[in-house]
């Protein structure tokens, strides 16, 4: 049995590390709150443009965007991976890269080939880990996104699409489903699909002005864009609140690490207490 002065040493540890566990779970809590407005506030925009982007598809059928023709043979297949660039926030990043790597593997057993975007340091280093061919990448997001980080790699992707290197870009984050519960999902990006898009409710016409092709590219390539940046957001607001949950549950662990050092540490001194006795006993008796 460890003597108390060990006991003692391993109880102050721990209290240290209960204190900082306890002070980051406050910080996750506050960023939580306001990664959670910013997911929220972005999804107007994102609805808006959805609904723009499926009325011109459907009020112009001459002209067929590049990013609303399905392709017969898929050879090669464009990832992008959104993660946190750092770690103690739970199952978070495992789950999503676990769940990107379970699909590498299917469509490697189909013999397709990827290119990776990875946003955020942690699917970097593991794409990298694992070997993958990683053509963009962004790091250093901090609490909050913003695009002009996002829209030098996502252009990367989209060029890519646009010059036949894969035939069809997919988007691997966390969706924030609560405080309690995020989930990690994969969606479709290009082509893009009649469930992404929806049907517009009437018939809407547009003059174009400049010419059609020129308004569908804009429209379009912005809906990707803002598709991509409500990602990182449910990705961040996920990332919080797995944060906060995590370390929670670290400092309450913690506490119950304290109380049963506290109570071996009582036995111990309880037993060495009896041991001083019985010695002085035995001595008194035996003069």
């Amino acid at each position: 049995m460890p003597g108390s002065k060990e006991i003692r040493t391993k109880i102050k540890s721990v209290q240290n590390t209960r204190k900082i566990t306890k002070a980051m779970e406050m910080v996750a809590a506050s960023k939580m709150k306001k990664a959670q407005e910013r997911m929220r506030a972005a999804r107007p925009y994102g609805e808006k443009i959805r609904n723009v982007a499926a009325h011109i598809s459907h009020a112009n059928p001459e002209y067929r965007h590049p990013f609303l023709v399905s392709r017969d043979t898929v050879r090669r297949i464009g990832i992008v991976v959104i993660t946190a660039d750092k770690g103690l926030c739970g199952g978070l990043n495992t789950n999503v890269l676990r769940l990107a790597l379970n699909r590498m593997k299917e469509w490697g057993a189909q013999g397709e080939d990827f290119e990776v975007c990875a946003i955020g340091n942690r699917g970097l280093g593991f794409m990298q880990r694992l070997g993958a061919n990683v053509v963009s990448h962004v790091v250093g997001l901090g609490d909050k996104p913003h695009m002009e980080k996002l829209i030098g790699a996502v252009k990367v992707m989209l060029d890519g699409y646009t010059q036949d290197r894969f035939d069809r870009l997919m988007i691997f984050y966390t969706k924030f489903i609560n405080t309690m519960k995020q989930e990690p999902v994969m969606e479709q990006l290009l082509p893009l699909s009649g469930e992404r898009l929806g049907v517009p409710t009437g018939a809407w016409d547009y003059i174009y002005e400049p010419e059609a092709k020129t308004v569908l590219d804009q429209v379009l390539t912005r809906y990707i864009e803002a598709l991509i940046f409500q990602a990182a957001s449910e990705n961040m607001a996920s990332e919080q609140s797995a944060r906060m949950v995590a370390m929670k549950a670290a400092s309450d662990n913690a506490g119950n690490v304290i109380d049963e050092l506290t109570l071996i540490y009582n036995k111990t001194r309880q037993a060495s207490i009896t041991k001083e006795l019985s010695e002085i006993v035995g001595g008194a008796a035996a003069v």
